[in-house]
């Protein structure tokens, strides 16, 4: 990992019909590596453009989409609505995501996670 200010988790472009999983990622468990790419290549087939899920600085998840000025079927407002949808309905999977790369980056020692008893 490096300390730039932003790190790319993932991304899919429906003009190139492709998706990239950042490999610093690979020890992701399986289940949630498919959630995310299903989740990032739907997302292009129905509203268009290019969706790139990147972590900041602080370890925040953030959803960026970005369309070619060309592309006159991009829904954009399909595509904040759908933004939207996504934060509420995989709220749990993006907070655990977070979680991971904070621990992972060292931005949080895992026994900070662990109540004491």
């Amino acid at each position: 990992m490096s300390d730039r200010d932003e790190v790319v988790l993932c991304c899919a472009n429906s003009y190139e019909q492709k998706y990239y999983l950042n490999p610093d990622f690979d020890r992701l468990p399986e289940a949630v590596k498919a959630e995310i790419k299903i989740m990032c290549v739907l997302f292009t087939e129905d509203i268009g453009g290019i969706i790139l899920l990147a972590f900041d600085s602080d370890g925040n998840l953030k959803i960026q989409v970005e369309a070619e000025d060309t592309d006159y079927l991009f829904d954009e407002i399909g595509c904040g609505l759908k933004v939207k949808e996504l934060r509420q309905e995989k709220y749990e999977l993006f907070a655990g995501l977070e979680l991971y790369y904070k621990v992972l980056t060292g931005k949080k020692a895992p026994e900070e996670f662990f109540e004491e008893g």
